[in-house]
């Protein structure tokens, strides 16, 4: 799972677009300040950097040079400010894009992609949305619905659906599933993901023992049916 570290204190944006991320696959983390991102680029390995300028206490240009000093993570410029300028010395400066706001979720992710495959490493857009025969499942607005009736699912077992849905057809190994829904110290852990599947069939599966839609494949993982 890539990381990407969002550096915006403009809490209604950060949301926005940490939400967005998530939905997408991404391991976000969030910071309001310069002295935060700081400490967090120098503790975490990140693959993504999303930067606003106006920051608390500083300029985010500083953080560009800091990022582009110890890394060549891909850095992404999120900004309320329109002079020519200074978007050509930021991109001087280490910067990958700049994006002038108000800008729009879907230009944000695209625009992440073709700096992540600048650096060799290929993402393709997720996989948001899934229908087959009477479950329908909409990651955007967290909507699992079944025969037409809307389904409570707990933060965890929606998460580890959502994984699901994002590589439907394919299989997702239990490592995977564990490292990406409950972090990489629980990736030994297969009961977690034994009871929380088990939970999962329960509330979809017409028979949980003989399952439409959440499939095994024995010793290896899980898979959502395409079809």
């Amino acid at each position: 799972m890539l990381k990407v570290l969002i550096v915006e204190d403009d809490k209604e944006i950060r949301t926005l677009v940490k939400s967005s991320l998530t939905i997408e696959g991404f391991d976000v983390l969030t910071a309001t300040s310069l002295s935060e991102a700081s400490q967090i680029l120098q503790h975490q390995q990140l693959d993504v950097l999303i930067l606003d300028l106006g920051l608390p206490d500083g300029d985010g240009e500083k953080l560009v040079k800091e990022a582009r000093a110890r890394t060549n993570l891909p850095i992404i410029i999120i900004s309320a400010r329109h002079q020519e300028q200074q978007k050509v010395q930021l991109l001087d400066a280490g910067a990958d894009d700049y994006l002038t706001k108000p800008f729009s979720i879907p230009e944000l992710l695209a625009r992440l992609r073709v700096a992540l495959r600048h650096r060799g490493t290929s993402v393709s857009a997720a996989i948001l949305h899934y229908h087959v025969d009477a479950l329908d499942i909409d990651l955007q607005t967290r909507r699992v619905v079944l025969h037409g009736e809307e389904l409570h699912l707990t933060p965890t077992e929606f998460n580890l659906l959502a994984h699901l849905v994002r590589h439907t057809g394919k299989v997702v190994t239990h490592r995977q599933l564990l490292s990406d829904v409950w972090g990489p110290d629980f990736v030994d852990h297969t009961h977690y993901l034994r009871l929380y599947m088990g939970q999962l069939r329960a509330k979809i599966e017409a028979t949980p023992a003989e399952p439409r839609y959440l499939l095994t494949e024995t010793g290896v993982g899980y898979r959502l049916a395409s079809e």
